[in-house]
């Protein structure tokens, strides 16, 4: 009963998302795995999506029926925890010749997810 009336409070409280990652932010981390996918002879690009995700959720405020920010996402992925996650899947996409990237992005997604928490003010 009381995890339904916490449910309701919360729900009542959050209206929607909204997300300040800018044109000038997206253009520094794009050099920089740039960089990364150079250095690493494209093995950066394994660890990509993580970190995609990542910097889009950590800029997301959560906004009140009244559009008024009462809290933020705060991923808290970190590559270490997740290292197994990455080579497992590196073998699966060279095995099938890259079909299974497909799916290794849906995966990637519930995984920073996972690792979301939001911040209440």
């Amino acid at each position: 009963m009381n995890q339904a009336l916490q449910a309701a409070q919360i729900g009542s409280r959050a209206a929607r998302l909204r997300c300040e990652f800018s044109i000038g932010q997206s253009i520094g981390h794009v050099i920089v795995w740039v960089v990364l996918t150079i250095v690493t002879l494209g093995l950066a690009l394994l660890v990509f999506p993580y970190y995609l995700n990542r910097a889009v959720l950590n800029r997301t405020e959560v906004l009140d029926q009244q559009g008024r920010p009462i809290g933020k996402l705060r991923c808290n992925f970190d590559l270490i925890s997740s290292i197994g996650h990455v080579i497992i899947w590196g073998i699966l996409i060279l095995i099938t010749f890259g079909i299974a990237g497909f799916f290794y992005l849906y995966r990637v997604v519930r995984v920073v997810l996972s690792d979301t928490v939001i911040e209440y003010y």
